[in-house]
């Protein structure tokens, strides 16, 4: 979680450099995640084990192999649906692992992991996220406050 620890009544010039060094902090938390990421594989077998597949560590299948001769011998729609079955329970491992490592970072108010990797989270929410604590204590330094956006109604 990105933590801003302002001293009372510091200076603006005093909140940004702590905003800043909260900012490379994060970074390089995140540098390591995407490092971890990038390390990572996973393989799964079909129901039938008739077929392997390996998923890197953002779900792209990189090797797909078959096990055997069965898939000599079953129809195009069931092979089909075997793969797309297959591909379906490898990604969603995926996810769970990745979901899984970036739990283990930290995380960040308002944001739910699962939903930034799937593509489901509005980027204006993880930007607002990151630098509201900022945004915050400079209204403060300046007197007023920020006006209460729709997320936080």
């Amino acid at each position: 979680m990105v933590e801003f620890h302002f001293p009372e009544n510091a200076p603006l010039a005093a909140a940004a450099e702590a905003a800043m060094q909260a900012f490379e902090g994060e970074q390089r938390k995140l540098t390591e995640l995407q490092q971890k990421v990038d390390d990572d594989s996973t393989t799964v077998r079909s129901k039938d084990r008739s077929l392997s597949m390996t998923f890197d560590g953002r779900g792209d299948l990189t090797a797909m192999k078959f096990l055997g001769t069965k898939y000599r011998t079953m129809a195009p729609a069931e092979l089909a649906h075997l793969i797309v079955e297959t591909v379906q329970a490898g990604r969603a491992q995926c996810m769970e692992k990745l979901v899984e490592s970036m739990s283990g970072y930290g995380g960040l108010p308002g944001i739910n992991f699962g939903d930034l990797v799937a593509g489901r989270m509005d980027p204006g929410k993880l930007v607002e996220s990151l630098f509201s604590p900022f945004a915050d204590k400079v209204d403060e330094e300046k007197g007023g406050s920020r006006p209460v956006k729709e997320s936080e109604k």
